[in-house]
């Protein structure tokens, strides 16, 4: 059983040394660790929010190729990554400590984002170096009897914008998948 969701993720970056500053000062901000800082082959940082623990970690290397990535143009290959967030404050206090400081790009400032998952709350940002879109998110363990009311509601009006649905979007959202 895969309990543990996604090993890792790596990212190939224009500018490695900027690329390096900028990810240092926003996982250091958000209390990540880099556990490894080498070339074995290829440079490569790694980032990760519970070391020395197994869990999920980033890790970016420099590209050989490519430009500047454009989410909005959503071309093949990875759209945003979302990283928790502790809770909604943590979420408020990194877009105003951290983002506009730094005049890192806000695509969409701190919101909730009912039709996500009760009391889903985040902030989306570009990487300014390589545009790598990201976002913070907050989903509380246990959502208020409000959150869940707000997601109802979302949930009714994504339904009344999308008649070619036919029937509860939150059915055909859960699939059964093949095995084997």
């Amino acid at each position: 059983m895969r309990w543990r969701g996604v090993n890792h993720v790596e990212f190939s970056v224009l500018d490695y040394e900027n690329s390096v500053a900028f990810y240092d000062r926003m996982f250091g901000w958000l209390g990540y660790k880099s556990f490894w800082t080498m070339d074995i082959g290829y440079h490569s940082t790694y980032y990760m929010a519970r070391f020395p623990f197994p869990h999920s970690y980033i890790g970016i290397q420099p590209a050989k190729t490519g430009e500047k990535l454009d989410h909005e143009a959503r071309a093949t290959g990875i759209h945003h990554i979302a990283l928790w967030a502790k809770n909604r404050k943590e979420v408020d206090r990194f877009h105003r400590e951290f983002l506009v400081p730094n005049s890192v790009p806000v695509t969409e400032t701190p919101a909730e984002y009912p039709v996500y998952a009760p009391g889903y709350y985040g902030v989306f940002f570009d990487d300014p170096i390589n545009g790598i879109h990201w976002e913070l998110a907050h989903i509380p363990k246990i959502a208020s009897p409000m959150a869940y009311r707000r997601s109802a509601e979302a949930w009714k009006q994504a339904e009344a914008e999308h008649p070619e649905w036919q029937g509860s979007p939150a059915k055909k959202a859960f699939r059964t998948l093949p095995r084997g």
